[in-house]
């Protein structure tokens, strides 16, 4: 009886799961319609006293998604407010609710990637999975990586779709 074979383990495969980018990235999101009265009406003294009062060092080292939940009138200056409270503490600010809040913080992993070990590989980008692996991060993976690859494929190292493959 012939051994099995895994063809797979031996094919020098890469595959790159673009979920575990974001998913080692503490992150978390402030809705700033807290600081508001009622939750709708920006009153400039209530607003500072509130941000004094918070406690930031629960976003310490962590990806800060900011948005506001309601259709209230937010000035510019007190965006500006609320990224000097936060800037001590947090990895990252984004203007971002929390559907979008993975989403951008992927994009940014995918352009910080270091692709040297990608160089001359045959990478499978990991399909399925994750809802914030959206359409943009496949197309900014493949920016990246098409430059460099042998082989750029997406789906599972045992069933792949070809993508692109260098000449």
């Amino acid at each position: 009886m012939d051994p099995i074979i895994n063809k797979v383990a031996e094919s020098g495969i890469i595959t790159l799961d673009l979920a575990e980018l974001v998913n080692q990235e503490p992150a978390s999101e402030l809705d700033i319609s807290v600081f508001l009265f009622e939750g709708l009406i920006l009153r400039e003294k209530e607003f500072r006293t509130r941000l004094t009062e918070t406690d930031w060092s629960q976003y310490a080292d962590k990806w800060v998604g900011v948005y506001c939940s309601t259709d209230a009138i937010i000035q510019k200056w007190a965006w500006m407010l609320i990224v000097k409270q936060l800037y001590p503490f947090t990895n990252r600010i984004l203007f971002s609710n929390p559907d979008e809040l993975k989403e951008k913080i992927l994009l940014e992993k995918i352009q910080q990637l270091d692709i040297t070990p990608y160089t001359d590989a045959r990478v499978v980008i990991k399909g399925c999975g994750e809802k914030f692996v959206t359409e943009k991060a496949y197309l900014q993976i493949s920016i990246r990586l098409i430059p460099v690859v042998k082989n750029l494929m997406y789906g599972e190292p045992c069933s792949t779709v070809p993508v692109y493959k260098k000449k």
